[in-house]
């Protein structure tokens, strides 16, 4: 476990710039400091002072990018203590509120919406796979990792620590079990749906557990429709849709291991593959080129805006996808829109999403927005981790 920096050594914050620990917020931008102490580390706990050395909380840091500083506790709790404290409350939550003997797989642990910035832990039936996005929570998994063991509540938690926000402060992937059994994939159940999860090869942990209530959507409005899930990864939305009574589904995706998840999955549930396709292509092709003869279609593409400065081409991208949507689909359709880019805000997305209608000369009203899963909690005071946005759209 690390040793704290005696509290004289602590991160000084310049003069009178402290209000954001008034208002809880998690981080501390490098042109709020003043200075680190002599023998600072990269990723150290350290307690935060102010100008005045009166002691806020204790954060960890990394002074080589401009979000140098997450909180990971305020005033004098100690910090170690409250993140042991922050991950039993994280999992006690799910416990009470996720009651469903049908769902065996949701995300433990949400970053800062459950107090513990950098920190994702998604649960796949007794299996945890942990994302740590930077070299402070790098240096705080073993103590993560000691508390989980203590809990008795899983028998082996693997590592995924991929991702851009790893890049900004040049550490390398971390791949690997971390303890207990590598079972290679993961069979999991969701509202009496199985899939397999790879937690190796697959996106994020394996799974896009944040959209399960929007497949919750799918399956109550998909029944009698032909469907389209376009960036169908390994098609949780195609398998709610049959569930639903969709007529017919085909499920596109460019990735070839995809494809072939998809329709492992669809003999997993024993769903006739007579009223599936799952077809290996580029999504703005297949739209491009292809008549648009379902009555139901879902856009659920990756992230276009991984960087503030893609934000022009993402919407034009999203804008794109979403036009040729538009202007193709029969009267009285269904089209599930989504973005997962946490630099295009609900603003800019509903701006395109006008802007695609225009070009598509088509009436269009919203009928549904994004349902927020409970086991995907924000902080009240980090409205920056609410980064998915979804909205349903009746075409007349």
């Amino acid at each position: 476990m690390l040793e704290l920096l005696p509290m004289k050594q602590g991160v000084i914050l310049k003069k009178g710039r402290e209000k954001f620990f008034e208002h809880r917020h998690p981080w501390i931008f490098s042109g709020a400091i003043e200075a680190y102490p002599d023998d600072f580390e990269e990723g150290q706990v350290c307690p935060v002072l102010t100008w005045g050395k009166q002691l806020l909380g204790y954060a960890y840091f990394h002074s080589k990018i401009s979000l140098s500083g997450r909180i990971v506790s305020f005033g004098k709790s100690d910090p170690m203590m409250a993140i042991r404290e922050n991950l039993l409350s994280a999992i006690q939550l799910r416990e009470k509120l996720l009651q469903n003997p049908e769902i065996n797989a949701y995300r433990l642990v949400n970053g800062e919406g459950d107090r513990l910035p950098g920190l994702i832990i998604d649960k796949y039936d007794d299996a945890l796979v942990l994302q740590s996005g930077t070299l402070g929570m790098d240096r705080l998994k073993t103590l993560v990792g000691e508390t989980l063991a203590k809990t008795g509540k899983c028998q082996a938690l693997y590592e995924k620590s991929t991702g851009g926000s790893r890049k900004e402060e040049s550490l390398q992937d971390q791949v690997g079990v971390l303890w207990g059994e590598d079972r290679g994939q993961i069979p999991i159940i969701e509202n009496g749906l199985k899939f397999l999860i790879d937690w190796r090869h697959g996106q994020k942990t394996g799974f896009f557990l944040d959209q399960r209530p929007m497949r919750e959507l799918v399956l109550k409005y998909g029944s009698g429709r032909k469907v389209l899930n376009a960036f169908a990864y390994t098609g949780g939305f195609s398998l709610y849709a049959l569930k639903g009574g969709a007529v017919r589904v085909d499920s596109i995706d460019i990735s070839e291991r995809a494809v072939s998840a998809i329709n492992d999955h669809m003999d997993l549930n024993r769903f006739e593959r007579a009223n599936h396709r799952a077809i290996c292509q580029d999504v703005f092709q297949f739209l491009s080129k292809e008549e648009l003869e379902y009555d139901f279609v879902i856009l659920d593409p990756p992230a276009f805006a991984k960087k503030k400065k893609d934000i022009p081409s993402a919407i034009n991208g999203y804008r794109a996808i979403n036009r040729l949507a538009m202007e193709k689909m029969p009267k009285q359709s269904l089209l599930l829109t989504c973005s997962c880019s946490y630099y295009v805000d609900e603003s800019m997305f509903r701006e395109m999403l006008f802007q695609a209608a225009c070009e598509a000369k088509r009436e269009v009203k919203i009928i549904g927005r994004h349902v927020m899963g409970i086991d995907h909690p924000i902080n009240i005071y980090h409205p920056e981790s609410d980064y998915l946005k979804s909205l349903l759209l009746y075409l007349d």
